[in-house]
């Protein structure tokens, strides 16, 4: 089976490696750069949806694997409170696009405050930790869950809910 995955980022990657390899056998990945087509900071579940699904079929076009993901964080705004939201797709060879949706988690206001200023989350959390590519280890949400999940855990979740769909739709 051909899986592509529309992305370079560490967390990312591992994600769909661990639950793919959980579910199918004889699984060849291929990994490509390809664009969201939307903004670099989502800032809505819709846009961060649209940027999921963008990857997916993005990748589709580059690849025609059997499965192509994508994977997608951005935040959104609840009563004033700013959540990290997350979505995944998986565009199939006959046009058929599965998005889902996973974990949401509250940012702390300082944060909030920057990405509202035009920032972007990555950079803010490396910033923020002092440290560097935060984005492709533990995340925004290990930092803001004391480590207890981590980025790669947090996009495992949506893999999986696209991997149960997938089988659902072929059975």
């Amino acid at each position: 089976m051909q899986i592509a995955i529309g992305t370079k980022n560490r967390a990312k990657t591992a994600a769909i490696k661990n639950i793919v390899n959980t579910f199918f056998d004889d699984v060849h990945f291929e990994q490509y750069s390809v664009p969201s087509n939307v903004s670099e900071q989502p800032f809505s579940n819709e846009e961060t949806r649209q940027g999921a699904i963008n990857r997916a079929i993005n990748t589709l076009k580059s690849s025609n694997a059997d499965l192509n993901f994508g994977l997608e964080g951005g935040v959104c705004e609840i009563d004033g409170l700013m959540y990290c939201c997350n979505w995944g797709a998986v565009a199939l060879k006959d046009g058929t696009i599965i998005s889902c949706s996973g974990a949401q988690f509250l940012l702390p206001e300082e944060i909030a405050n920057e990405l509202r200023a035009g920032k972007e989350l990555g950079p803010v959390m490396d910033e923020f930790t002092k440290q560097k590519d935060t984005r492709s280890s533990l995340g925004a949400v290990g930092v803001f869950t004391a480590g207890l999940v981590d980025r790669t855990e947090m996009f495992e979740h949506i893999v999986k809910l696209l991997i149960g769909q997938y089988l659902y739709i072929k059975n």
